[in-house]
């Protein structure tokens, strides 16, 4: 997907896959009207997770943050490490049972829902250690001499005269409006 140089590749945990086919065969024994359905969707998870934990990657480079998934619809995700604002981990009670761990990357503009989050991962091996590995690279890349946007111009250095009078005119027009709402009605 890129160019960068790998610092860190992913490797995924086998009890991963035990966990996401156990997980649909609880939830299904709990409506109790599902419990028939229980064996066709074992088996149909059975035979799909190695095909999907074959093409799963996460992959850390210089830059960012690489994501490949998927069976019958592939989805690859390069997310700037500048653009990660959170890394977060969670375990629920029954990834605690498989001691797996999953972590959410949460972006700046990021085009998922209020609260979600961009990509979900779980089940990487040492996934403290490879979130921890993704900050400090991007916290390396941000803290770099020359890193992110360069610095602004000046203003007087861009703006002409006319918009020079303009922002200066803007500027004591939102004064007034400030005095106008502090005096009492």
């Amino acid at each position: 997907m890129s160019d960068h140089a790998t610092l860190r590749k992913s490797t995924f945990d086998k009890r991963v896959r035990t966990y996401w086919i156990l997980m649909p065969v609880i939830v299904m024994a709990l409506t109790v009207v599902l419990i028939p359905v229980i064996p066709f969707v074992f088996i149909i998870t059975y035979f799909l997770i190695d095909k999907y934990l074959e093409r799963l990657e996460c992959t850390l480079t210089e830059r960012t943050l690489e994501i490949k998934k998927g069976i019958f619809n592939r989805v690859e995700s390069t997310i700037p490490l500048e653009k990660i604002t959170d890394l977060q981990m969670y375990q629920g009670p029954i990834m605690r049972m498989f001691e797996l761990h999953g972590f959410r990357v949460e972006t700046a503009g990021q085009s998922s829902g209020a609260g979600g989050a961009l990509v979900n991962m779980l089940g990487i091996v040492d996934t403290p250690a490879f979130r921890r590995a993704v900050l400090e690279q991007r916290d390396r890349q941000t803290s770099a001499p020359g890193a992110g946007a360069p610095a602004p111009a000046p203003v007087a250095s861009i703006a002409s005269d006319a918009s020079a009078a303009i922002i200066t005119d803007i500027r004591d027009t939102l004064h007034r409006i400030e005095k106008k709402l502090d005096q009492p009605s």
